[in-house]
């Protein structure tokens, strides 16, 4: 139960760009969902307090749903009060408008989280915010409602209880919607099918994939063309499967020789026909090749190791190697295709060394990554050097929320956007200016 919560956030796998400005962060890890920024030209070393806060945001509420930047607009989702809200802040931290979304999902012996744990996705004039209880939620960009869905009443939906929480409910949901040209991907899970297609200006449904009913976890959905097609990537308890984008029909099942035992967050990282897998404290992670012919695909496990075994907190593909947060224990570089031991020696001075977690992204040759020491967040700028671990630049978050559960943590990915990082602790998020 410790560590279950720590893997919720939702966090998560490849999807491809969508039609937004090359500076613009429209979904979950970034346009491509694989935690990298096209930005360049950002500062390649932070003053010792750290670079310049533009501003700070104290009423977003509770939640670790991460922001969608478009066209300079934050869009965010938090808990205020007994109901989550979708809102958006202008290019100087004000609030603009709210979308309610639904009431906040909690229970008894809940230390952990309270609100909302997605991130929003942007598709031209339509957001799409899922909230904790599973509604989905499509606003256009001035916040009119255009239509919802529940995930549990309309569509059967139902969570992995591997690592806790209520029956059927686990954690809340906490996968954030990929938009598909006209569909939108969604996750429900259960008897119906794990995945779903709606058409995304109408929410009707278009295809469920009925060939797997696994219940859902907290990692988001990706695309990928493998073998010629275009299929959907989601990670389960079991491990890794593929549906076919036109119809939802299974395609392929990787299925681990060891479930992850607890829950299931991170997205998963794809190069090529092979894809790299990690999830909870102690479970480690894998790497398959989807192997195709004459229209039909074979999984083959290339590796499973002990090294990374990540919560919540994400893995960056850079080069050859993955980078991330190895459990309770330090920051982590893994060679992509061997798998193999952590290559960088444990650092206690390093960056929330020994703390629950730690996030990352990647922009213009650097790792920006955000943990916490103490409870009080602390954010970073590393070189992906796969020798050693080299860090440049530190600072601490300027406040400490008041909103967190006695259990919670720092644990909203960071952000990069035209020149920005945005940094999140519940109700307060700050925006820093790094170019």
């Amino acid at each position: 139960m410790r560590s279950a919560f720590r893997s919720l956030l939702a966090a998560c796998v490849l999807a491809s760009p969508l039609a937004v400005g090359a500076a613009d962060w429209p979904q979950w890890r970034g346009p491509s969902r694989d935690a990298h920024s096209n930005e360049t030209g950002l500062l390649k070393k932070w003053p010792k307090d750290g670079p310049e806060l533009v501003w700070t945001f104290d009423k977003a509420g509770a939640g670790y749903a991460g922001p969608a930047v478009v066209g300079g607009k934050v869009y965010l989702m938090g808990a205020r009060g007994e109901t989550e809200y979708l809102f958006v802040l202008d290019g100087k931290g004000q609030e603009l408008w709210s979308a309610r979304i639904g009431p906040v999902y909690d229970f008894e012996r809940n230390k952990w989280s309270r609100g909302p744990n997605a991130t929003p996705t942007v598709d031209g004039n339509l957001i799409f915010a899922l909230g904790s209880q599973g509604e989905l939620v499509c606003v256009d960009t001035s916040g009119k409602e255009q239509w919802r869905k529940s995930m549990l009443k309309d569509l059967g939906g139902r969570i992995s209880t591997v690592g806790g929480g209520p029956e059927g409910m686990g954690w809340g949901f906490g996968w954030s919607p990929l938009v598909d040209g006209e569909q939108l991907i969604c996750v429900p899970g259960g008897a119906q099918g794990l995945l779903a297609a709606l058409n995304k200006k109408t929410g009707e449904v278009i295809w469920r994939s009925k060939g797997v009913q696994d219940l859902c976890t907290y990692s988001s959905p990706i695309l990928a063309t493998l073998g010629g097609v275009k299929q959907y990537i989601q990670a389960t308890n079991a491990g890794l499967v593929g549906v076919a984008a036109k119809s939802g029909d299974v395609l392929w099942y990787f299925k681990r020789k060891r479930p992850w035992n607890d829950v299931v967050c991170p997205t998963p990282l794809r190069r090529g026909d092979r894809i790299y897998a990690t999830a909870t404290p102690n479970g480690g992670c894998s790497l398959i090749q989807v192997k195709s012919e004459g229209g039909k695909f074979e999984p083959e496990e290339i590796y499973s190791a002990k090294r990374i075994s990540t919560y919540h907190g994400g893995v960056v593909l850079v080069g050859n190697y993955v980078y991330g947060y190895h459990g309770d224990r330090e920051w982590a570089c893994q060679d992509f295709a061997k798998g193999g031991d952590n290559k960088w020696e444990p650092d206690r001075n390093a960056l929330g060394a020994g703390g629950p977690s730690g996030s990352l992204v990647y922009a213009d040759g650097r790792l920006y990554c955000l943990a916490e020491k103490d409870g009080i967040g602390v954010a970073g700028m590393l070189e992906p050097n796969p020798e050693k671990y080299t860090e440049i630049s530190r600072f601490t978050l300027p406040r400490k929320s008041a909103m967190r559960k006695e259990n919670g943590g720092v644990w909203t990915h960071p952000v990069i956007s035209d020149g920005y990082l945005y940094l999140r602790d519940q109700e307060f998020i700050f925006c820093y200016k790094v170019k």
